[in-house]
């Protein structure tokens, strides 16, 4: 069916509020490793992932069998029965993630997973006042969208939370961008304390925290900014929830948990997207003690089902076995250097930025720093007509996101950076001359 008449019908029966890329938004319907080919015949390099959910890449031979061997077993049993899966993937995750005496509980996705994660805190400080990172992103729900630090994904400000924002460690449109990384994270810090004292009631339940922001455009705190915040919010007993839906599993290249590996040990870790390779899951980690802390009974019907979870298994088996963490690290840093190149010479590009397979390229108004949005989406549509996929986010919705599956080859970032090189020099002559 052509892309056209697919389009036509999305929009009688979905929701004006869904977003799809691109002028004539395209069906991808297969794809192999990191190329995908959509509808008509077309074939790309992905280098979105599926919004970060195809971590290891597309139709691998050991993850689509253990999905096809569970699915002809037995689909769904529901959390009432033991599901061997689930037990062992939950293990496996309690271990690598470092914190003590660790329990897992599954769900569905993100949204369901930072949901639970507040639930935990929120009983567990008998507070429903909760710190949230400027342009963050949490997912859709009632509770994690008023959690949500972008005014473009904030539908509502009804809440069920007291939510107070504090800094996020984005430096680039800071008023603390000025200073060195000491003095930036002091002041941080400094702010987070007042905030505490003059914007709560002081019996806060957590600071809910993107290590790398996601949609906020990944902006990435300089070292120290996490171990600072960490030591003001002991000072008061408040839990940091690590959301690591988007920088789990080894996708900074530096830790498998992106929160451990600047220093702190959060109090839970959430996570989703790549764990499923693309099927369905997500889940909370935390210590016993926050864990059990529910004085109600919970359950979560399909989270953690048999099919899922083997999923997760498989997918957890391949990242471990060939080592991604370290492709992330070794073709992360690749990437960024040759972006970093092209913006020398690019004044559209204003800022190259975050960890490992987790990139960020800010445009700007070439000689100043205001988005250049219009540009963003003219860049995205190009690389799409060059074979390339990217994504897009910010605060602004200015920021070229570059996220490949963590397979991804040194030979195919080349690829993906000459695509990029002809791309933002077209755009940013098309921007001089406009």
């Amino acid at each position: 069916m052509p892309h056209a008449e697919l389009w036509q019908r999305h929009r009688q029966v979905m929701p004006s509020w869904m977003q799809l890329y691109y002028d004539e938004p395209i069906e991808l319907v297969r794809g192999s490793g990191r190329r995908v080919t959509d509808g008509e015949g077309r074939e790309y390099l992905d280098f979105f992932g599926g919004l970060l959910a195809t971590m290891v890449g597309h139709d691998i031979p050991e993850i689509t069998e253990a999905i096809r061997a569970q699915a002809g077993r037995l689909l769904h049993s529901s959390t009432l029965y033991l599901i061997r899966s689930q037990v062992e993937l939950a293990e496996r995750i309690a271990k690598l993630s470092g914190l003590p005496d660790a329990k897992v509980f599954f769900v569905n996705s993100g949204t369901e997973a930072v949901e639970t994660a507040l639930l935990l805190a929120t009983q567990r400080r008998r507070s429903h006042q909760v710190l949230a990172l400027r342009g963050s992103y949490h997912g859709r729900s009632f509770g994690t969208v008023a959690a949500t630090g972008i005014r473009g994904w904030s539908a509502t400000a009804l809440s069920p939370l007291a939510v107070t924002y504090v800094h996020s460690g984005y430096r680039y449109r800071s008023p603390f961008g000025h200073l060195d990384d000491a003095a930036f994270v002091a002041a941080c810090a400094d702010e987070l304390r007042t905030i505490i004292e003059t914007s709560t009631a002081g019996d806060v339940a957590c600071l809910l925290a993107e290590p790398v922001q996601g949609a906020g455009g990944f902006a990435t705190p300089p070292e120290g900014f996490f171990p600072a915040m960490k030591a003001v919010l002991d000072d008061y007993g408040i839990l940091l929830i690590s959301d690591e839906v988007q920088s789990g599993w080894g996708r900074t290249g530096r830790s498998f948990f992106a929160m451990p590996g600047s220093g702190v040990t959060p109090d839970a870790i959430t996570f989703a997207k790549g764990l499923g390779n693309g099927v369905a899951i997500g889940g909370v980690v935390a210590p016993t003690g926050l864990m059990d802390c529910l004085g109600a009974n919970s359950i979560s019907t399909a989270g953690g089902n048999p099919l899922a979870t083997a999923a997760g298994v498989a997918t957890l088996d391949y990242l471990l076995s060939h080592d991604l963490q370290a492709n992330a690290d070794k073709v992360g840093e690749h990437l960024m250097t040759g972006l970093r190149a092209i913006a020398d010479g690019c004044p559209l590009v204003g800022e190259v930025r975050g960890m490992g397979l987790m990139i960020g390229v800010e445009l700007v108004v070439p000689g100043t720093r205001e988005p250049a949005v219009a540009a963003t989406l003219r860049v995205l549509e190009a690389a799409r007509q060059r074979g390339l996929l990217i994504g897009r986010g910010g605060l602004h919705g200015n920021v070229l996101r570059v996220t490949p599956p963590m397979t991804v080859t040194v030979a195919e970032a080349d690829e993906a950076l000459a695509v990029l090189r002809e791309v933002l020099t077209t755009v940013e002559r098309t921007e001089e001359n406009a």
